[in-house]
């Protein structure tokens, strides 16, 4: 018996630092991107009212037609840039489509934000989400909502392909660079 209970502590204990590693997806993540999402709505990024811009073409994974935004944001008193990009589709989808019912054809919102130093120093503490419009998160095809260390260690993913960039960041103009 106190085998069995043993082996059942030190199962349980792994699973508990397993969970606890998960690089993105967590509690805490999620919690985090719903307090970033407040302040996105609160600056007007995102939710009715949102200040609209030109879109442009874009590429997978994002959108066929996008808009993005470089600006700062505070969460927990930490200000950090904020990139938000909004991800317009279906596949045809055209400039006049998105500016005449933007919110049609919005599928998603990605965002990065970076964090407080040593958030994640690997990858210059970007904290990455993709939340759906209606501010919850997208997931992953596991099951595992998108934020957080989104795919770190993946060989693709948020991560893996912005780390192309010396800056983790792409403009329009480097699309495809």
């Amino acid at each position: 018996m106190r085998h069995l209970i043993a082996t059942t502590a030190i199962v349980l204990a792994a699973g508990s630092a397993v969970a606890q590693d998960a690089p993105f997806g967590t509690e805490v993540d999620t919690d985090y991107a719903a307090q970033l999402w407040s302040v996105m709505e609160e600056i007007d990024m995102v939710g009715d009212g949102m200040v609209q811009s030109y879109p442009y073409p874009g590429v997978a994974p994002h959108g066929m037609m996008l808009e993005t935004f470089y600006t700062e944001a505070t969460v927990e008193g930490h200000t950090g840039e904020l990139i938000v990009k909004r991800n317009y589709g279906p596949e045809g989808v055209t400039e006049g489509d998105v500016l005449a019912d933007p919110d049609t054809h919005l599928a998603a919102i990605t965002v990065m934000f970076r964090r407080e130093e040593g958030y994640d120093a690997d990858n210059q503490d970007w904290f990455w989400a993709k939340y759906l419009p209606d501010g919850s998160l997208d997931k992953n095809p596991k099951g595992m909502e998108l934020a957080g260390r989104v795919a770190k260690g993946a060989d693709q993913g948020c991560i893996a392909c912005h780390s192309g960039s010396e800056n983790y960041l792409f403009t329009n103009a480097s699309i495809g660079q």
